[in-house]
C-alpha cells in the first residue's frame, strides 16, 4: 500500500469517526430531552392518579357500586 493510499484511508477513517461522534452526540441530546419529557409525563400521570383516588373517596357508596335503576 502506498503512502498516498494510507493517508487517504486515515483521512476517511477520521471523517467517519467525526461523523459518528456527531451522531452519538445528537442521539445523546435527543435521549436527554426524551428523559426530561418522560419524567414530566410520569409526574403528571401520578398527579392524575392521585386526583382520581381523591375523587373516588368523595363519591358516596363503595367504588364500583351503582345505584339501582329508577324502575326498581
Amino acid at each position: 500500500m502506498s503512502h498516498d493510499q494510507l493517508v487517504r484511508r486515515i483521512d476517511e477513517l477520521e471523517m467517519r469517526l467525526a461523523f459518528q461522534d456527531d451522531t452519538i452526540q445528537a442521539l445523546n441530546d435527543a435521549l436527554s430531552v426524551q428523559q426530561i419529557e418522560l419524567d414530566r409525563l410520569r409526574r403528571s400521570l401520578e398527579l392524575v392518579a392521585k386526583r382520581q383516588a381523591d375523587l373516588a373517596t368523595q363519591i358516596p357508596g363503595e367504588a364500583g357500586e351503582e345505584p339501582p335503576p329508577p324502575h326498581y
